[in-house]
């Protein structure tokens, strides 16, 4: 069960570029938005190569038609759908389902019961 949660206004998001929104159990999400697509991305803010929160001040943009984020540590691109990691598909990232309700930002978080074995 995915729970959605409220992250900010649509107005608050920043075109062609990140923002880190801090959720639920102090995880950090990075928030993607591009207009031109109509476009709104949420991943993990963590880069897993680079060991630090910081691919919220990725570069966005596309390869091969794939929409990616450009760490802006060591520029390993991370595809904004499905986490992967396009230099080493053995590397991801958390995916988060998005959705705008009432010119809101909603993040779909697993419930806590999804988490268990």
């Amino acid at each position: 069960m995915t729970q959605w949660v409220d992250i900010c206004s649509v107005d608050d998001l920043q075109p062609h570029a990140g923002v880190c929104a801090l959720v639920a159990d102090q995880r950090q999400v990075a928030v993607f938005y591009q207009p031109n697509k109509a476009a709104v991305y949420a991943v993990s803010n963590y880069d897993p190569i680079g060991r630090a929160n910081v691919l919220s001040r990725g570069l966005i943009g596309d390869i091969k038609g794939q929409p990616m984020v450009a760490s802006p540590l060591y520029k390993q691109h991370f595809n904004l759908e499905t986490g992967v990691c396009l230099e080493d598909e053995k590397v991801g990232i958390t995916v988060y389902g998005v959705r705008i309700e009432d010119g809101r930002v909603r993040i779909g978080l697993p419930a806590e019961s999804d988490n268990e074995l």
